[in-house]
């Protein structure tokens, strides 16, 4: 049987209630109230919302399936809740026996002013609709949760964490009012003791733990209760008089039904409705509290119109307006920054790079060799972009003339003979950040012709063995020392390693920032594939090339000299940096955005660099979402310009040929000792000395004063 509007059967009950109508309406007014729902949000809602805004909903503004539940067991004196908490949006997510789900739909604004300015009349009526449709077609006795649903309209304000809502809980009403036919009395005045526990003893079997809010009591005379779902086809034989419309209330005040009950009087336009209320109390339960209700119901409501529509909440002050919240007083400041942080960043996925994988960004472990000029600045543009894991090393301290120039330094840290730099810096970035893990190691970097004296041997391999423990441990290795040797170790144990490894260096008006090539041999079959098909969707009008990232060369492999002792002999303006300031910021700029950019791609460090032969070529990587991928950045401040050069990987190269990191592998400290001990050690092994006597080759070391250039 059902009991759609639209059959037969309903127009009999209908014209049942018409004569009962006619002997009551006149001697009785009393209108039937309910109870509205009073809406309660767990905080944790917020964060989920906030989250799912940045990384799923971004400028989307579509409606959004949520839950909530309220329950029945109530104490006295609550107002009749609805909880929304963080599972909302798990759907699948299972109430406890006693809470009732109901479904929810979430629309949240991209402004404050389109919140204000939305239709809030149209909405409601959206969702009355669906339960106007649910009810005709009978859907809804089958599935009785359709009868109630809200709606809820919010502003998230990420930035402030602050949040404008207001819920709507569509509620049909029919023309004329619904009348009681008698006070509402107690469920102990209308069944007896046996035949409640009866009930109760069905009701936890078959419905509270199914959480079925809407069912049937049948109760015929001299036989025990039963309980039947809404579709049961046995209802159709049975008489009306023996049937009880029941409904789990979630209201506690004792003459007023909860708001629940609105539109399942649509649906039965019954006049026998009981409303159970199941609490329990020191280990007690109590139903008695349950109401019993003999309700009058006009003619009119069996018209097919769709009834009208109430439901917005008042808010805390019973106006008819939105709700606020402002969380930020009682969030954790950390949590907050770090929210900030990412906040930034995620909004560039919103309209301008979905496909940015922040977390690939974030989850990167950096390992800066340097704290000076470039190692602060660098620091600082890896907390940008949101890197939680960074490790500066270096072995000096801070001098009067660092904080100018050195972003993480100030005067106090001078005094005293100053503090060593790496841990200020580290610590300066927690003050800066507090989330992100930044440590401080000082250590002082082995380099070649550097020869280490017999007493200090087991120092330098405990540095060493150091070095390459932190080399192991994080990701991406940046060389920001001021002298060319200090990077050869590093370069030559990144390179036996297959870190990525960039160096970034300042001359006086110009500066270089590069990536050293991979050392991954597996990824060379990739690599070729992924040049291939890069260089079958060029354009023809363009003549472009690309060169793998297995075959690029390191920061040594233009070199035709071993690296060796450039300290010795120079003058004041020799022995410091001396570049413009603006250079450190533009170079540590770069080079950051180099490694976010090798992230990006599917082959990280061993991605193609490309180059560009013709001029005004800009051939761009569709691998990568932030553009192309250049193997170096030269630029100069003189005339404003930046190149993007390429060289190949050098196979005499003194720091990450085949040769070289063989001998390291096989030989480790034994082979480094040597090199720092004598720098030629390492053109004898590589092979550089059998091309010194090479004629093109001594042409161009007679030429060489022995000075290094700016970088």
């Amino acid at each position: 049987m059902t009991y759609s509007l639209m059959t037969e059967p309903y127009f009999n009950i209908v014209l049942f209630l018409k004569i009962c109508i006619c002997s009551v309406h006149l001697m009785a007014q009393l209108n039937l109230q309910f109870v509205p729902f009073t809406s309660t949000l767990d905080p944790g809602f917020w964060h989920v919302l906030s989250q799912k805004k940045l990384d799923e909903f971004g400028l989307k503004e579509d409606a959004v399936n949520i839950q909530g539940f309220y329950a029945n067991n109530n104490a006295q004196g609550l107002p009749c809740l609805l909880q929304v908490d963080f599972t909302a949006f798990n759907l699948a997510n299972g109430q406890h026996p006693g809470q009732y789900p109901l479904p929810g739909s979430l629309l949240n604004t991209n402004t404050i002013d389109l919140f204000k300015t939305c239709n809030k009349q149209d909405l409601i009526n959206k969702s009355a609709k669906k339960i106007w449709d649910a009810i005709m077609s009978g859907e809804a006795l089958g599935n009785p949760q359709l009868l109630n649903s809200f709606t809820m309209l919010t502003f998230a304000n990420l930035k402030k964490y602050s949040y404008h809502y207001w819920f709507a809980f569509p509620a049909l009403i029919p023309s004329s009012p619904i009348l009681l036919n008698k006070q509402p009395t107690s469920i102990s005045q209308v069944l007896t003791s046996s035949q409640i526990q009866s009930f109760l003893s069905s009701y936890d079997l078959d419905c509270k733990s199914r959480n079925l809010p809407f069912f049937i009591i049948h109760d015929p005379p001299g036989k025990s209760v039963a309980l039947l779902t809404l579709n049961d086809a046995s209802v159709s034989d049975m008489k009306l008089s023996e049937l009880i419309f029941t409904f789990a209330d979630p209201s506690t005040i004792s003459q007023y039904p909860g708001w629940v009950l609105r539109n399942y009087i649509c649906l039965i336009c019954r006049h026998l409705i009981l409303g159970l209320r199941d609490r329990t109390v020191n280990g007690q339960r109590y139903v008695d509290h349950s109401i019993y209700l003999e309700v009058i119901l006009s003619p009119l409501c069996a018209s097919s119109e769709m009834w009208s529509v109430v439901g917005w909440e008042k808010n805390q002050q019973k106006k008819l307006l939105p709700r606020f919240v402002n969380l930020s007083k009682t969030m954790d400041p950390t949590h907050i920054a770090e929210s900030a942080v990412d906040l930034n960043l995620k909004l560039m996925r919103w309209r301008l790079l979905p496909d940015l994988n922040l977390e690939a960004i974030s989850k990167t472990r950096c390992l800066l060799l340097g704290a000076g000029t470039l190692g602060c600045n660098v620091a600082r543009n890896l907390l940008g972009w949101g890197v939680r894991t960074i490790t500066l090393v270096d072995n000096s301290t801070v001098s009067f003339s660092n904080p100018v120039r050195q972003s993480l330094f100030t005067f106090e840290h001078c005094q005293n003979g100053g503090l060593p730099k790496a841990e200020t810096a580290a610590q300066s970035l927690k003050l800066i950040f507090p989330g992100v893990d930044a440590k401080g190691v000082s250590l002082a970097i082995p380099m070649p012709g550097h020869p280490v004296p017999t007493n200090a041997v087991e120092s330098i391999k405990k540095d060493v063995a150091v070095l390459e423990e932190l080399i192991s441990e994080h990701d991406a290795v940046f060389l920001l020392m001021d002298s060319r040797e200090s990077r050869w170790l590093p370069t030559l144990v990144g390179a036996a390693k297959n870190k990525i490894v960039l160096t970034a260096a300042l001359g006086f008006d110009s500066w270089l920032a590069m990536r050293h090539g991979s050392s991954d041999c597996s990824a060379s079959a990739d690599a070729a594939a992924a040049d291939a098909a890069a260089g079958a969707a060029a354009s023809s009008l363009r003549t472009s090339k690309v060169i793998p990232g297995t075959d690029l060369g390191c920061y040594f492999c233009n070199d035709v000299v071993a690296p060796r002792d450039s300290t010795r002999d120079r003058t004041l303006d020799q022995q410091c940096t001396v570049s413009r300031p603006g250079l450190s910021m533009l170079c540590s700029a770069l080079i950051v955005e180099l490694l976010v950019s090798l992230i990006q791609h599917p082959l990280r460090n061993a991605a193609s660099a490309y180059l560009s032969l013709n001029d005004g070529d800009n051939e761009e990587d569709d691998q990568c979402i932030l553009g192309i991928l250049p193997h170096q950045i030269r630029g100069y401040l003189s005339n404003y310009q930046m190149i993007l050069p390429v060289s190949r990987k050098f196979k005499n190269c003194t720091a990450c040929s085949e040769t070289i990191v063989n001998h390291y592998k096989e030989r480790g400290f034994d082979f480094l000792i040597s090199a720092f001990n004598d720098a030629k050690v390492l053109e004898e092994l590589s092979g550089l000395q059998e091309l010194h006597v090479d004629p093109l080759v001594t042409e161009v070391l007679s030429d060489f004063d022995g000075e290094e250039d700016d970088w």
